[in-house]
């Protein structure tokens, strides 16, 4: 059984719109193809991003009427090749929801992920971020079982949280997926170090597409979409600038470094002594 697979993140730049977002995806999605990827990843919001103040303000829709998702599964039929659409801003009741989507070769939604952990922070006394002003978040860990591989879908900041990747690693994932709009402030100090760690504590493959330059309305993604082996080493990196990030994997190596370090199956329980919680 063959245990390669051709896969390609496309870096694209945070897009006002939805046509901007597709006029910016699609010529990517088809040069990677040509390339001979039977796998895309797209980074988080690839459907259009703005920002209002703190809080996100992507451009969205109804699932079932969805452009950026329509579009992509009508691309997905065309060319015959797996699309992560890492997520686009989808509505429903009350808030939207930070959802990313698998498709299959078809064109069909194989699989859905709503986006567990909401980007609340502040960076410095201008620089503050509220996602869960506008988005709801979800409560489900996904894995979508392809043909081709066993993928666990994040998105963004959940990468701050390895005990979701941990779960998803004891529950069969061989690939880790971060796809995000990552902060160039906290890109730049902890982007190459968090994607590198996931990989190693769980001896999975890290792919992690990033949008890459300036936000309408304020805020910078980091780019450099990662594409990171079980033993931590970075075999693609996307830069800072738009274009496709190709890689060719082999899923044996994920077995190989599970065999070398099989901690996934060293967890023990424990607990707190009295001694301490003691304080002086």
């Amino acid at each position: 059984m063959d245990t390669h697979i051709d896969i390609a993140c496309l870096q694209t730049r945070p897009m006002p719109d939805f046509n901007s977002a597709l006029g910016e995806a699609l010529p990517l999605a088809d040069a990677a193809v040509q390339a001979g990827a039977e796998m895309l990843f797209l980074p988080e919001y690839c459907g259009g991003l703005k920002s209002k103040g703190a809080a996100l303000d992507p451009p969205a829709a109804l699932e079932g009427d969805h452009p950026f998702l329509k579009r992509f599964q009508e691309f997905a039929a065309d060319k015959g090749v797996w699309v992560m659409l890492g997520s686009i801003a989808v509505k429903q009741s009350g808030k939207l929801v930070n959802r990313g989507f698998m498709l299959d070769p078809n064109g069909r939604i194989f699989g859905r992920y709503d986006k567990i952990h909401m980007f609340d922070i502040q960076l410095s006394e201008t620089e503050i971020y509220r996602e869960s002003d506008t988005i709801s978040a979800g409560d489900q860990a996904v894995i979508h079982e392809t043909p081709l591989a066993s993928i666990g879908h994040t998105i963004c900041y959940d990468l701050r949280f390895p005990h979701l990747y941990r779960n998803l690693a004891q529950a069969g994932a061989n690939i880790l997926t971060a796809p995000a709009a990552f902060t160039k402030k906290t890109g730049e100090a902890h982007w190459h170090i968090l994607n590198r760690a996931r990989a190693i504590e769980n001896g999975c493959y890290m792919i992690s597409p990033c949008a890459i330059g300036r936000i309408d309305g304020g805020g910078e993604a980091y780019g450099h979409s990662l594409v990171v082996n079980p033993w931590g080493e970075v075999i693609a990196d996307g830069g800072m600038l738009p274009g496709v990030v190709q890689a060719r994997i082999d899923l044996s190596k994920v077995n190989e470094a599970r065999a070398r370090i099989p901690s996934l199956s060293h967890d023990r329980a424990y607990s707190f002594s009295d001694a301490s919680r003691r304080t002086a």
